[in-house]
């Protein structure tokens, strides 16, 4: 450190010479002022420190000392300017005749350079230098962080750094150094700034600005966050949407943005920014719209506007709203009959457009002519359709219908044609009926306004008091003269006169004398063993009024014919005959009834019977039970071959097997089987036989599928409980029940479980040699190892066991059969109402029987 120390001017020379000697002995352990020249030699100038580096707003001072007489001592700045003393930052003081200072106060980078100190005295001149260095760390002006960019853009990121020596930047970009030289995207300016041309999303991040001094070894460095703003994109669900007016529903908008930082969305429609309210709500971030109680006026272009630092984007959204076919006007019409014309108009609304329809009474008119007439013309235009009826006749009134309709929906409403005129007489104008039966005659009135009703007979106005044998009643529409004949003077001509203010119009009706029916004609007679189908015409006349039963007569040659009564309806063309001999010659006929009596009988017909044969085979019907794996077979009986049914017989297989299953043996009495636990989702095939004392009929053959195994037990789910815990009290049950059971064989039979301890720990004597019988009984019983079920049919005249189901029920009172034993039909049927038969299947430990024997 140098030290300076200030003496007066009067001070002795050789003080003065001591107190040069300290301050050069402080400059250094080695620094000895040099020895004065002579007064003949010339000056000699020293600058102390000869060079010095101070850091920026540091303060120094150099002491130039002088050897010899020196009248001037002067300093020059690194510019060859003369500092003169005035100078705020550097000084010159003159401290004695030898020694002059220079001071530096606050250094500053320009401040640097190499001083001189010059000192003169006549033509005598000597001069020294000292270089001074300003040294300056290095420090960061302006570094924002973070700095933002939009991308795409050149990005110039900012670093400004200062520093003496001037400092080198160099900048990294995650952790690795950034080579200009390798990709032309970045250049680091002169001023230090890095610029990335053309800036991605992927370079954002921390950049590293590091300034290094090569001189001094000086790093310091700077982290900038630079971040890259991208410009929205938006992308609309659906450009285009459709919704449909008034009908109180809303519709949605709705569009997707991206971008950085996020995007904000709004929604504009004719440039009025949309917010939540009672028309429109918007979701947290606006990216849907939904617009309420939708109405035509709602239809346009909606904008979907995207917003974030780097930009806004947006999106149009079409909303067609499209409006329900709607009839705003109708016009109800009243005519003349026979008026030129009449024109009903319908006008609807819509959008699209709506085609507008007209119905009447199940028929529909549509654009142009729609009557071979021309009378019925549809002109349409725009929204509005017009019907046009031409030549107005009554028949014309009543109800329209007009319907408008388009791609949303339609809407239809009905118009109303009244048309006046006057009366108009309908109905049948011929009763027919027979004395003592009353007929009515109905006079049916059509007219607008309505009429009145008048009854004449014979000219004379039948009064409107009923009498004994005439009686008037009337409906709005019709008018009804009850005639109770007595006499022949009864039938006749009655006539009917409605009179309303259009006009007036008559017409006669007449009561005739009704007969008995012609005969019915026998086309066609086809007998069998025991019975006969007879085929014919209905007779030519029903005398009038409608036949109600027919009757059929036969006999055997020379004996009283036996007949029965069949009530006649439509479809009846055949009516078969039972209970016949076989191979017989009968004669038949038959005649018509109807509620005037019974009219003649047709010719005769013989015919012979058949002999006894076997019986015709059975027709078969299947019905589905409620478990599903089990079928109800049905037989219609057919004819017995002239002998009575003895038994049925029912074979029935998988179709996918070759064997059948045992054979079940029906009672006579039967109609139909139950067959139970068959194979779920399996094809069937059954076929039934008929027996009688001749034989075997041909087999009645079925085939049918059962249906697909059930996922779950009906009625389970609601039960409350598992699978578990059914099984675990159906094994409690089980175990109480053997328990119970070998309670009663050690009480009853001395056998069983408890038995068998008290015999072998107990001492007491085992059971009888009855039981042993019972048991190796039991044990040959248990031998049979076949795996099908013995069945048997059992009624109690005749009981059997049988496989699958109960079957007992009386035969079809329809079905063309002799009875057995030559019983009528309602003995058969008491009979079999009076038989119980029971079918079961029995375990395979039961000993079999002959299929075609019952087992008592």
């Amino acid at each position: 450190m140098e030290v300076l120390v200030e003496h007066p001017p009067e001070t002795p020379a050789a003080t003065r010479r001591l107190v040069y000697r300290r301050r050069h002995t402080a400059l250094g352990p080695k620094s000895y002022p040099p020895t004065p020249p002579s007064p003949r030699a010339a000056i000699q100038v020293q600058v102390t420190p000869t060079h010095r580096e101070i850091s920026v707003g540091e303060s120094k001072f150099f002491l130039c000392e002088v050897v010899g007489d020196a009248k001037d001592i002067d300093w020059f700045a690194p510019n060859g300017e003369k500092i003169l003393p005035n100078n705020p930052n550097i000084q010159v003081s003159r401290n004695d005749e030898t020694t002059s200072t220079l001071t530096i106060y606050h250094a500053d980078v320009d401040h640097a350079g190499i001083y001189k100190c010059v000192a003169k005295n006549g033509d005598k001149e000597a001069q020294a230098t000292v270089q001074v260095k300003i040294f300056q760390k290095i420090t960061f002006k302006n570094v924002p962080s973070p700095q933002e960019f939009n991308e795409g853009d050149d990005a110039d990121i900012i670093c400004d750094v200062v520093g003496s020596p001037v400092p080198f930047i160099l900048w990294k970009h995650k952790g690795a150094r950034i080579q200009v030289n390798k990709d032309v995207r970045y250049n680091v300016m002169e001023n230090g700034h890095l610029l990335i041309r053309g800036i991605k999303k992927t370079d954002e991040g921390a950049y590293n600005c590091e300034a290094r001094v090569m001189e001094t070894g000086e790093i310091n460095f700077k982290i900038i966050n630079v971040v890259v703003n991208v410009l929205p994109t938006i992308r609309a669900r659906q450009t285009e949407v459709n919704a449909t007016a008034d009908t109180g529903g809303s519709t949605l908008l709705a569009c997707d943005a991206d971008g950085f930082p996020e995007p904000t969305v709004t929604w504009t429609y004719n440039n009025v920014i949309l917010e939540s309210g009672d028309k429109y709500s918007l979701n947290e971030d606006g990216s849907e719209l939904v617009i309420k109680d939708v109405i035509k006026v709602d239809e346009g272009d909606y904008t979907c506007i995207a917003r974030n630092k780097a930009g806004e984007m947006t999106q149009e959204v079409s909303l067609n709203v499209f409006v329900q076919a709607k009839i705003t006007y109708l016009n109800n019409q009243t005519a003349t009959e026979f008026d030129e014309e009449v024109t009903l108009t319908c006008e609807a609304s819509g959008d699209p457009t709506p085609s507008i329809s007209w119905s009447f009474q199940n028929r529909m008119f549509s654009e142009g002519e729609q009557s071979h007439d021309r009378n019925i013309v549809v002109r349409s235009h725009a929204r509005v359709s017009s019907l046009l009826l031409k030549n107005v006749d009554f028949t014309y009134a009543g109800q329209y219908l007009c319907t408008a309709s388009n791609s949303i929906g339609q809407d239809n409403q009905p118009v109303y044609l009244e048309v006046r005129y006057a009366p108009k007489i309908m109905g049948v104008v011929t009763v027919y009926t027979w004395e003592g039966n009353p007929a009515n005659i109905s006079c049916e009135v059509e007219a607008h306004p309505g009429a009145s009703v008048t009854w004449f007979r014979d000219g004379l106005q039948v009064p409107s008091d009923n009498t004994t044998n005439v009686k008037r009643y009337s409906t709005p529409s019709i008018s009804y003269l009850e005639v109770f004949p007595e006499s022949h003077s009864d039938f006749g001509s009655y006539n009917c006169t409605a009179t309303n203010v259009m006009g007036i119009e008559s017409k006669e009706f007449l009561l005739i004398q009704a007969e008995v029916p012609s005969s019915p004609e026998i086309q066609r007679l086809e007998p069998f063993s025991s019975s006969a189908v007879v085929e014919f015409d209905e007779p030519d006349s029903s005398g009038g009024v409608p036949i109600i039963k027919y009757r059929v007569e036969w006999r055997l040659d020379g004996q009283d014919w036996t007949g029965k009564e069949y009530d006649a309806t439509e479809d009846l063309t055949k009516i078969t005959i039972v209970g016949l001999m076989p191979n017989t010659i009968y004669e038949v006929k038959m005649s018509a009834i109807n509620g005037k009596g019974e009219g003649e009988s047709s010719a005769a017909v013989k015919f012979k019977t058949g002999p006894i044969r076997e019986p015709s085979a059975p027709k078969l019907e299947a019905m589905v039970q409620n478990q599903g794996n089990a079928l109800k077979v049905n037989w219609i009986k057919q004819d017995d071959g002239g002998s009575p049914i003895k038994h049925y017989l029912v074979r029935y297989k998988a179709k996918h097997v070759s064997d059948w299953k045992p054979e079940i043996r029906m009672p006579r009495g039967s109609d139909y089987v139950v067959l139970s636990e068959l194979d779920w989702n399996t094809e069937y095939e059954v076929r039934i036989v008929a027996v009688n004392q001749k034989g075997k009929s041909e087999a009645g053959v079925l085939s049918f599928r059962t249906a697909t195994e059930p996922t779950t037990v009906p009625g389970a789910s609601g039960s409350g409980l598992s699978t578990g815990a059914i099984v675990g009290i159906l094994i409690v049950v089980f175990f109480v029940l053997l328990v119970a059971v070998d309670l009663t064989c050690f009480f009853l039979n001395k056998c069983g479980l408890l038995m068998c301890i008290a015999v072998n720990f107990c001492g007491k004597s085992g059971p009888g040699a009855k039981s042993k019988d019972i048991e190796e009984g039991k044990a040959a019983f248990t031998k049979d190892e076949s795996k099908e079920p013995i069945v048997e049919v059992r009624t109690e005249e005749e009981p059997t066991q049988n496989q699958e189901g109960v079957v007992a029920t009386e035969p079809n009172e329809t079905t063309p059969l002799t009875e057995p034993d030559g019983k009528t039909k309602d003995d058969v049927k008491t009979e079999a109402n009076n038989t119980a038969a029971e079918v079961k299947t029995v375990p395979n430990e039961a000993p079999q029987t002959n299929g075609n024997e019952s087992k008592a």
